[in-house]
């Protein structure tokens, strides 16, 4: 028989997923536990096996469509049982459970459920009633009029983001996206009274602490060229990850920007007789490690950058763990790896781990745990780290340092001008949360630990 493989809810918080690509193909057949689809969600990318052996019936959604969590992904036609040819129209009760099972609820069962009634789960989506459990864009679960609803809501966070501020409740916003999914052009709409609008307008606060508008400026159409003259590369998958979290980074936290230059010559002789004995142990060392603990130091005495707001609670929540965030390039595009506890370990035991992170990266083996979870965020490209760059703050985070090229340059010490190894440190912050003295003390006293590598070591636990 058919059996429904509905969208599993892969982790806490996630609606919906990307599908990156499938490894089977309608009419295939597949094992038990065989990974037949690679999906992508707002936490990781992950491939889903097969729940059944079977024969590929109908896949539902193709590579680059989002899929909600509770629709049904793929049919798969069991072995040793013949299955009706699937339909493309939706059952009015998907279930897998045997036919010859009695059913559940008799057909006169009132409509209306009561607003205490725990949501209907994923795997068994419930027929449309007068009144149904929906989650608001603050998680909590709400009963609403059907019409206008639906028991999940499918929106971006940008797309909730943008519900918040316009005041609008966002399962009463009547979807036009794929999928029934809200639509940031959907909540502007409902937000005027149905009129549609090129731009929105966001609150921000002005000098006298009355809110100004700033305008959100509508998706800008591009010219289409010959089919010589450009390439279109549709934008999904972990590209579309970064450019969201980008675009919602930016939208969100008020950046601001600090920098300072740091004379590396003792850590720069440290490291060098450092090298033989980290060789010993099979530790390539680098001066990532090195910042690493500078930085958690630093942020045990300004701890307000080792935070995070919680918009839904307006609270700001101070961090007693240190998980340094490593922004490292992969193959797919940027990702921040996470070394967990990082003021426990050893500069050797970093320089392990951060190889360890960067190296699951480029094999794509990294683990939710591997990219999740940091407090505070560091980006470097090494000997390509340029002279100054701005970095883009890594949400929930309250900031961000980008480490810069180690060169010799003059500089003057004592009256007298002699080559020194210098490299600039960058910081940008989120001044929601964050002063500028915050920032440039912070990083003042990571320059100092950083100068004189002797301090530094007494600062460790």
């Amino acid at each position: 028989m058919a059996f429904n493989f509905y969208m599993p809810d892969i982790g806490e918080g996630v609606v919906e997923g990307e599908i990156v690509g499938w490894k089977v193909k309608e009419g295939d057949t597949v094992k038990l536990d065989q990974p037949i689809v690679e999906v992508m969600t707002d936490k990781a990318t992950v491939e889903l096996p097969s729940p059944r052996a079977g024969k590929i019936v109908k896949i539902n959604f193709k590579d680059g469509d989002i899929c909600p969590v509770g629709k049904v992904l793929v049919v798969i036609e069991e072995d040793g049982a013949s299955a009706a040819p699937p339909s493309d129209k939706p059952a009015a009760k998907p279930t897998d459970k045997p036919a010859d099972k009695p059913a559940a609820k008799p057909a006169d069962k009132p409509a209306a459920k009561p607003a205490g009634a725990p949501p209907a789960t994923a795997r068994a989506p419930q027929p449309a009633v007068a009144s149904v459990a929906s989650a608001s864009s603050s998680g909590a679960i709400q009963v609403v009029d059907a019409t206008v609803s639906r028991q999940r809501v499918l929106a971006t966070p940008a797309t909730r983001r943008l519900a918040r501020q316009l005041g609008v409740e966002i399962g009463n916003v009547t979807p036009t996206g794929k999928h029934g999914r809200v639509t940031t052009d959907d909540v502007r709409s409902f937000g005027s009274g149905g009129a549609d609008l090129p731009t929105a307008t966001f609150p921000v606060a002005t000098n006298g602490g009355a809110a100004a508008a700033r305008p959100a400026y509508a998706p800008i159409a591009i010219a289409r060229g010959g089919p010589d003259e450009e390439e279109r590369i549709p934008l999904r998958g972990m590209r579309k990850r970064i450019a969201e979290a980008m675009a919602r980074s930016k939208q969100t936290a008020a950046h601001f920007t600090y920098v300072e230059e740091v004379d590396m010559t003792e850590l720069v002789a440290v490291r060098e007789r450092a090298r033989a004995r980290a060789a010993e142990r099979g530790v390539k060392l680098q001066y990532l490690p090195f910042i690493v603990k500078a930085v958690v130091s630093g942020l045990k005495k300004w701890p307000q950058l080792n935070a995070s707001l919680d918009e839904t609670t307006q609270e700001i929540v101070r961090k007693k763990y240190y998980h340094i965030g490593i922004a490292t390039q992969g193959p797919q595009g940027l990702v921040v790896t996470v070394v967990r506890n990082a003021d426990q370990r050893s500069i050797f035991d970093i320089s392990r781990e951060i190889e360890r992170l960067a190296e699951s990266v480029r094999n794509g083996t990294a683990t939710r745990e591997d990219l999740t979870g940091s407090t505070f965020t560091i980006t470097s490209l090494g000997k390509l780290g340029g002279v100054l760059a701005t970095p883009i703050i890594n949400l929930p985070e309250v900031a961000i340092v980008g480490v810069h090229k180690i060169e010799e340059r003059p500089a003057v010490r004592n009256g007298q001008i002699v080559a020194r190894h210098l490299m600039n440190l960058s910081i940008s912050v989120d001044h929601r949360l964050a002063d500028g003295w915050d920032g440039a003390m912070f990083i003042q006293d990571v320059k100092s630990l950083l100068e004189d590598p002797t301090t530094m070591f007494m600062e460790m636990v």
